[in-house]
């Protein structure tokens, strides 16, 4: 079996836009779903639906892949997982290298969606020396002096950071000096990276902010505009205006915490 870091994906270089690469895996995971219950072949307007896309828009991603269907059968669901595996370069071996065994980390070295996808965790690394030898997910963490060693050694290319975020760009720069040039960051900040190496960002806090907006303008919809009774920040908004600081509790602080 091949690994990481002498294989690269096959997307870039068949020109297939990023827009399209993202929607690949919601692709696959809808597709495998399919496979698991021996469905052998399935619609677009089927595919699209479990995907959460439209059946135009999937058309669209799936002809960059030279895969068209058969007019009034569909898909044929176990070719398209292996395609788009392949596409994905899921059909090798990526070694994934996890610094930051807290809570985040320990949650992402126990997920079990990684080895049925491709992912093999190579290694758990910790800057805490009371961390070393512990182990977590059946994986003895190591710690952090360890690390470029643990990168050359283990063939890694995918380097996952879920450290604090004061830590992680750091991190970061030993993990690209190392010769890691993907990196998915769960810490909360942005990190500066030289060109050829990618960065995804999985930020919850940032989720959850949109989700709060979305709950607010929903709320603010069902009151309607001609209720009479302003949404619950509009109400603070013009109360901090007029000075009053005074709630059915005693006094207000005079700068809400964020």
């Amino acid at each position: 079996m091949a690994t990481g870091r002498t294989h690269r994906p096959a997307t870039r270089s068949r020109g297939i836009p990023e827009a399209t690469v993202a929607r690949l895996p919601l692709y696959l995971r809808a597709l495998t779903a399919l496979s698991e219950r021996s469905v052998p072949t399935v619609s677009s307007e089927e595919l699209a639906a479990a995907a959460g896309v439209n059946s135009a828009k999937l058309r669209k991603d799936f002809s960059y892949l030279g895969s068209y269907g058969t007019r009034g059968v569909g898909y044929d669901v176990e070719y398209l997982v292996y395609q788009i595996s392949r596409e994905l370069g899921l059909t090798q071996d990526w070694p994934v290298v996890i610094v930051g065994i807290g809570n985040l980390g320990a949650a992402l070295a126990n997920y079990g969606g990684f080895a049925s996808r491709g992912f093999r965790v190579a290694a758990l690394i910790d800057a805490d020396p009371a961390m070393a030898g512990k182990p977590v997910a059946g994986i003895a963490v190591q710690h952090t002096d360890e690390l470029e060693h643990i990168i050359e050694s283990d063939g890694v290319s995918i380097g996952v950071i879920a450290t604090p975020a004061g830590a992680a760009q750091q991190v970061c720069d030993r993990l690209v000096a190392a010769g890691v040039t993907s990196i998915l960051n769960f810490a909360p900040t942005v990190l500066t990276v030289p060109d050829g190496v990618d960065v995804r960002k999985v930020d919850l806090s940032i989720e959850l902010q949109i989700l709060a907006f979305h709950e607010q303008r929903k709320a603010g919809e069902e009151a309607g505009p001609d209720s009479g009774a302003p949404a619950p920040a509009a109400r603070a908004a013009a109360a901090a205006a007029a000075g009053d600081r005074k709630g059915p509790d005693g006094d207000m602080p005079a700068v809400m915490p964020a």
